[in-house]
């Protein structure tokens, strides 16, 4: 029989494969080296790699498709994280416990977990090898001191935290790499929720009891704002005191980008937020260098190579440069850029038959985030699903992504488009409006629907709700 495969990555350090066995002619054995005895066995009909969202999500899939016991995940880390709510928990709104699960906990129940790192991937031999890129200047060093942090990682985001807590007055700068990222809103998502830290601070409760709520998307009086709880009630909150810091603070967002947002109709209102709140944003500018011992940031100017500029800083949030995995770049299933090469529509690979990729890892144009993950995991699913019946594939991509934008601690702008940058927004109003209804549907709905439903292969995006709510309009 012939060897299926499926490819994807959820972060930058994640691979994700999946090798089935199908049709009636013959191939030879999927075989799977490890540095250990880590498997309970050499080869497997699904082998997933990496134990993203999108491996987790797939795994959960082909579980349903071969069984429990020919579906394996190659996953080094002990723990599984819910990387979207990091901005929260960078903004103080949400603890860092919250984000984050056993990977035991994930992965599908009778799937084997091989703990361990891929380091080689041989289509043409349907073989992979286990074992138990571009950087800043003076980073991850510089973390270690204070001022500094990151939305982006376990280890800084509750640096980003503090450094916003301990500011006093000065610069605040916020940055966007010259590279793709995972999540494109989150560097200016914690810059709106610093800004409103500065001028508010973060919202502190009247008291513990839970008060029973509808909130339809009404804006709650001035002195009142709403913080929620797991167990969907919501807590009135005061209004927090005035710090005092905001005139004190002058925000910088420096990115490498010439426009704030892809989409125009979310870009329009973004620039409204950012003339209101006088928030200086500089297009074209990439961080080269931190020297976190004086407190000063490099930046070049791309649209002048070699143009360098020293900025000081009370407080610098750095989104890093990505890229693939080392292991992924080598392979012969990337393109030139070092992505996994896909038909955007289909999510087959464009050289190999047998490869198929989604999530972070592919060559997709679009945003790469957890919501764009859901939507191609239900694609990928229906085409796996007919290729196992040696039929062509028909349902297409449409490129759909979605990026709560963060505005406050009780405001989001809900951005979702396609591949086209054209909105295809989900609910019946203008999303682009920054609202408290999905402030909450980020801050406490997406991880419900996360942890319990897709990871677990139930959820393949909101397209069947857009089409109710729009009376079968897509």
């Amino acid at each position: 029989m012939t060897l299926l495969a499926s490819v994807v990555s959820c972060s930058r350090v994640r691979l994700f494969a999946c090798f089935l066995r199908l049709g009636s002619q013959q191939a030879s054995t999927l075989q799977l080296h490890t540095g250990a005895s880590l498997a309970a066995k050499s080869y497997y009909e699904v082998l997933v790699l990496g134990g993203g969202s999108g491996g987790i999500s797939m795994a959960a899939r082909m579980k349903r498709k071969v069984g429990a016991e020919n579906v394996a995940i190659v996953e080094p880390s002990e723990t599984h994280f819910y990387q979207p709510i990091w901005t929260l928990v960078g903004a103080g709104a949400k603890p860092l416990s919250s984000s984050g699960r056993p990977t035991a906990n994930v992965i599908p129940s009778g799937v084997e977990w091989i703990k361990a790192r891929v380091v080689d991937l041989n289509p043409d031999k349907n073989c992979i090898h286990t074992d138990d890129d571009k950087k800043i200047k003076g980073l991850p060093e510089g973390f270690a001191h204070p001022k500094i942090g990151s939305n982006y990682s376990v280890r800084t985001v509750e640096k980003t935290w503090k450094a916003l807590q301990d500011f006093k007055e000065g610069n605040a700068i916020f940055t966007f790499p010259n590279t793709p990222v995972k999540c494109a809103g989150a560097p200016q998502k914690i810059m709106y929720l610093s800004e409103a830290y500065f001028r508010k601070g973060p919202p502190q409760p009247l008291n513990q009891v839970g008060l029973r709520c509808c909130v339809i998307d009404g804006r709650l009086k001035e002195e009142e704002a709403v913080i929620h709880t797991s167990s969907h009630q919501c807590i009135v909150m005061e209004k927090a005191d005035e710090t005092g810091k905001r005139p004190k603070a002058n925000i910088i967002f420096n990115t490498s980008l010439g426009a704030i947002f892809g989409v125009k109709k979310y870009a329009d209102a973004l620039q409204k937020i950012i003339q209101e709140r006088a928030l200086t944003v500089n297009y074209k500018q990439n961080l080269i260098e931190v020297r976190a011992d004086k407190q000063e940031a490099v930046f070049e100017n791309l649209d002048k190579p070699g143009e360098t500029q020293v900025i000081s800083y009370e407080m610098l949030h750095v989104t890093p440069p990505m890229s693939p995995p080392d292991v992924l770049k080598t392979s012969p299933v990337a393109d030139a850029a070092g992505w996994v090469d896909v038909d955007k529509d289909t999510l087959q690979h464009k050289r190999y038959p047998n490869v198929f990729g989604i999530g972070d890892c592919t060559n997709l144009p679009t945003s790469k985030t957890a919501a764009a993950v859901a939507a191609q995991s239900g694609i990928l699913d229906r085409t796996i699903s007919l290729i196992m019946k040696n039929q062509i594939p028909v349902k297409k991509y449409d490129g759909y992504t979605s990026c709560p934008l963060v505005t406050g601690y009780n405001r989001v702008i809900l951005a979702e488009f396609n591949y086209n940058a054209e909105p295809l927004e989900t609910f019946p109003f203008d999303q682009s409006k920054e609202r408290l209804s999905m402030y909450l549907m980020k801050a406490d709905m997406m991880p419900f629907l996360y942890w319990n439903l897709m990871l677990r292969g139930y959820w393949g995006g909101p397209a069947f709700l857009r089409k109710l709510f729009h009376l079968g309009k897509s």
